[in-house]
């Protein structure tokens, strides 16, 4: 399977640590990330594609960079509490997002094996674009807001931490595919504008 013929484990990161992360019900009812500007609100908790957002605000294709992926043998460490739902033996895979010669940026995926084999036949192709190849339907729901840091998400951004961050879940047909977490990079804010909202008078 060509998708899964390059595993390297060893270049896996450890899963970025959340130094504050917003709670499912907040999430849930949309007022999650009260201090976070609308145009990041949107991005950030909006069900529309990343990838596909990046190539609008940036004017450039989104390339996928694979970091690797590999087969867990234990249980996902770090990873969001969903991925507990996903049907075993699982994948996980870690990604850099790149738009011209920027990195925008980092994402993690954890997949059942045998969905992986079945959706991601070109492991150097968006994840939407992999899962919505045949326009079948698919549901995506955003179940976390978090901030997150770790010293080579700072090297690589080039930015002092902490990021935002999201993790969401593709269905299909009622059926979990996937938990994805990314991680954006400070530099969209030359897109988008600050993150933070401004502060209240008073």
């Amino acid at each position: 399977m060509a998708a899964l013929a390059a595993i390297t484990p060893e270049r896996l990161f450890a899963s970025p640590t959340p130094l504050w992360q917003a709670s499912f019900a907040e999430v849930e009812a949309a007022t999650a990330g009260p201090q976070l500007s609308g145009s990041w609100k949107l991005l950030l908790l909006g069900d529309g594609s990343p990838t596909r957002h990046l190539q609008l605000l940036t004017g450039c294709p989104v390339e996928v960079e694979v970091i690797a992926m590999t087969r867990l043998s234990g249980p996902a460490a770090g990873a969001p509490l969903e991925v507990a739902e996903l049907e075993h033996p699982l994948l996980h895979r870690q990604v850099w997002l790149n738009c011209g010669p920027n990195t925008l940026g980092w994402a993690e995926s954890w997949w059942n094996q045998r969905e992986a084999e079945a959706h991601l036949r070109d492991r150097n192709q968006p994840i939407w674009r992999s899962l919505t190849s045949g326009r079948t339907e698919l549901f995506r729901e955003v179940d976390g807001l978090a901030q997150v840091s770790a010293p080579w998400l700072e090297a690589r951004f080039d930015r002092p931490g902490p990021f935002w961050s999201r993790h969401y879940r593709f269905f299909r047909q009622g059926r979990e595919l996937t938990v994805i977490r990314e991680v954006f990079s400070p530099l969209l804010e030359a897109w988008l504008g600050t993150a933070l909202a401004p502060a209240a008078d008073g």
